[in-house]
């Protein structure tokens, strides 16, 4: 991989999912990129298509949802369209995964030691003494305390934060170059949160992983991302810094997402709501999607479809932006 290129490039990505009504389009056309040590928040409403851009990039999209164009390259490498046994490879070898609830990642019939070791040789020539020196290494580096004893406990023996912790582990297992982490503190409490935050950011720093950190919850982004992208209705709406992002949202759903977070030390009436909902696949509108809910809409965005367009060091898909004299985002 050369030395500016970016671990993981997704170029124009399209995701269906074939019905007998016709083909509904779940992601739409979305390009981004995450370099090596960074973290790429990605946040939206609950179907914006966050989690299915995920799925995708690991190979477990859920059929008959598929990806119907584009191109995802892995340190230069296409892997989108790989073979099954080729992409299980890079899953564990090259690409680690956290889910929102561990419980799905971990098998309650086994030892998460047996779990972690079986991980470990399945993708690296490690012997079995190894494996587990390596599976406690890796346990004590996820924060979990007495690890050469809880390497035997079954997952039901751990607390929320430590199974959480334990899949981070198993993720990390091959020393992936690229972790999907999706959702992974929203079953926690604030404080767990905050310690599965620094350990994501202490990866990215150490290891130089790139994180793809999925989630709705912009306080996770703004603590954690350097770089966010959001998405409404399957696009992406405005991606960049996340400070100018959180601070001077410029596209008009950013800027209702942003004014809908309660700030410590900042007293307000009433915060802003986003009247409506986000459509559903079947009901797109023409133009913007987000059009039926915007404050600023006029008639060229319930014809034509933007594209993102940069704007101050961001991107924003919104036809306020385009010409010069409308360049003026929000807060400033």
């Amino acid at each position: 991989m050369e030395a500016d290129q970016p671990l993981l490039q997704v170029n124009n990505l399209r995701i269906e999912f074939p019905t007998r009504r016709g083909t509904l389009v779940a992601v739409d056309d979305i390009s981004f990129h995450i370099d090596p040590g960074e973290i790429l928040g990605v946040v939206g409403e609950s179907g914006a298509g966050k989690s299915l851009t995920g799925a995708s990039i690991i190979g477990l999209l859920e059929p008959p949802g598929r990806i119907a164009a584009g191109e995802i390259y892995l340190e230069g490498k296409r892997i989108d369209n790989l073979p099954y046994e080729k992409m299980r490879r890079i899953r564990g070898q090259e690409i680690g995964a956290i889910f929102q609830d561990p419980l799905t990642s971990l098998n309650p019939l086994y030892r998460v030691g047996y779990q972690l070791v079986e991980t470990i040789r399945t993708h690296t020539d490690l012997s079995e003494s190894q494996a587990r020196k390596r599976a406690i290494d890796l346990l004590k580096e996820v924060g979990i305390p007495g690890a050469e004893e809880r390497i035997d406990h079954f997952p039901h023996q751990f607390s929320g934060g430590m199974r959480q912790r334990v899949v981070i582990a198993l993720a990390l297992c091959a020393e992936p170059r690229l972790i999907i982490a999706d959702e992974p503190t929203t079953a926690l409490d604030v404080s767990i949160q905050a310690q599965i935050i620094t350990l994501l950011k202490r990866l990215c720093r150490e290891h130089r992983t790139a994180v793809m950190l999925v989630t709705h919850d912009m306080g996770v982004i703004a603590e954690a991302a350097q770089r966010v992208a959001v998405m409404y209705a399957g696009r992406i709406a405005e991606i960049g810094p996340v400070q100018d992002v959180v601070k001077r949202a410029k596209h008009p759903y950013t800027h209702g997402l942003m004014g809908s977070i309660p700030h410590v030390g900042h007293a307000a009436e009433k915060l802003t709501q986003i009247d409506g909902s986000m459509p559903r696949l079947t009901e797109i509108p023409q133009g913007c999607a987000f059009n039926p809910r915007c404050t600023r809409v006029f008639d060229r965005c319930r014809a034509e479809r933007p594209d993102l367009q940069p704007v101050d060091g961001s991107e924003v898909a919104c036809w306020l932006f385009e010409e010069e004299e409308k360049k003026v985002g929000y807060g400033d």
